[in-house]
């Protein structure tokens, strides 16, 4: 094995060296008789301090805002060598998340960790690149190696001392490595931020720019829009609707034609536009199957498997059984997509925990869509558009981002 990286910052050209853990981090977990009890686990309000437990670690980074547990302060003080400060790792060594880590920063208030994590403590030259080091292949395949259990898996922290990592021999390699991806990972952080974000504000427009159940306005509409939207029937909003159907399978002369097939899994949820076909039938597979060939600037909604996904569908193409499309829409297309999908989400969150196995094509278009004046539902098709746009680039950059943290941590370590 070489042991330098395929990819390094300029002026740095020595050799790595191989280390154990256990000889360039302090390694500790809470021991078994310091265990706490239900006794021990109080509310933030009466004084408890912050435990933190595999929850916490998601995506290599600590995350605060879920259900997290609080003990005693006479218990926190029970262990101090896991209190846990800034520049601590903490790595989980037990549970269905073995193996992630996280290193600690930004955390303001005393905190310690439950039995399912240890604490790892380098010095701060280390304490970024180990930290990714963690995340790594080489690290992650020591880490299936050692576990043992079954349905929780858990690895001891004498094992974990054992693993081999390869490290810059230069302080300022260490540090350079260190602060680019922390760079890296604060941009990615940035991207995912901004992508929740916008999903929520679009969750949020959804619910006040279309009026609420038996209402005639919605709370919030451009400005220059007073009048009462009205209803109408879905089967109103469209001149012709078609159905789908399966080609024989078992027929090679009906597939891996040209005309585009989707099914119930080429539409993702929430996902209004850009659908990419995985199938293509051929014309005698048009020919002679239940599917129809439906023109382009279509709406297809899933009737059966996935009940309440739909997508605008810009070029022709035929479905699977699981579809029903509107065509030739009398309303401006991209509001109806919207409003559809809006007035599906809704009934679907009415009967939230219940199982739909499906809607019947008459059922489907008997529901009643509110729909104000063609100017208004260019504005806000054009509104809910270009919100959708800029989704796509936040996760489009978002995914650059993480292809290429990927490929620097498989070129910029030995």
């Amino acid at each position: 094995m070489s042991n330098i990286p395929k990819i390094r910052f300029k002026g740095f050209t020595e050799d790595w060296e191989q280390r154990k853990l256990g000889d360039v981090c302090h390694i500790n977990g809470r021991i078994g008789f310091r265990g706490y009890t239900q006794k021990d686990i109080i509310s933030k309000e009466d004084g408890g301090i912050l435990t933190f437990s595999p929850t916490n670690i998601v995506d290599n980074r600590l995350i605060l805002d879920v259900r997290n547990t609080y003990i005693t302060k006479a218990k926190f003080d029970e262990s101090p060598e896991i209190k846990i400060s800034n520049g601590d790792i903490l790595f989980v060594k037990t549970g269905s998340t073995l193996g992630k880590s996280a290193l600690v920063s930004e955390l303001f208030e005393p905190a310690s960790i439950n039995p399912q994590i240890v604490v790892l403590r380098t010095e701060k030259s280390l304490r970024e690149i180990i930290a990714v080091l963690l995340t790594t292949n080489s690290v992650q395949q020591q880490v299936r190696a050692v576990k043992i259990g079954g349905a929780v898996p858990t690895m001891t922290e004498s094992k974990l001392k054992e693993f081999e990592l390869w490290l810059p021999s230069e302080y300022k390699e260490r540090i350079a490595i260190g602060s680019f991806f922390r760079a890296l990972d604060n941009l990615i952080t940035l991207h995912q931020r901004k992508c929740d974000e916008l999903s929520k504000f679009k969750k949020f427009m959804l619910q006040k720019m279309f009026p609420k159940t038996n209402e005639q306005f919605p709370e919030i509409r451009f400005k220059g829009f007073t009048e009462a939207w009205e209803q109408r029937k879905l089967s109103d909003l469209a001149e012709k609707t078609y159905g789908g159907g399966t080609p024989a399978t078992s027929n090679e002369a009906f597939w891996n034609g040209t005309i585009p097939w989707i099914q119930s899994s080429d539409i993702a949820d929430g996902k209004l536009f850009g659908v990419v076909p995985r199938k293509y039938i051929t014309n005698e597979a048009l020919n002679k199957s239940a599917t129809q060939l439906v023109p382009e600037n279509s709406l297809a909604i899933i009737t059966r498997v996935g009940v309440g996904k739909l997508a605008f569908m810009p070029f022709s193409y035929t479905t699977s059984q699981d579809f029903l499309s509107l065509s030739k829409l009398n309303t401006e297309p991209f509001f109806t997509v919207y409003a559809c999908y809006k007035k599906l989400q809704s009934e679907l969150n009415a009967v939230q925990g219940t199982s739909i196995k499906g809607i019947t094509k008459d059922e489907l278009l008997a529901k009643a869509i509110m729909v104000p004046k063609y100017r208004e539902q260019e504005q806000i098709g054009c509104f809910f558009r270009s919100l959708d746009n800029l989704i796509t680039l936040h996760q489009r950059k978002l995914g650059e981002l993480q292809n290429t943290k990927k490929c620097m941590l498989q070129n910029m370590f030995v």
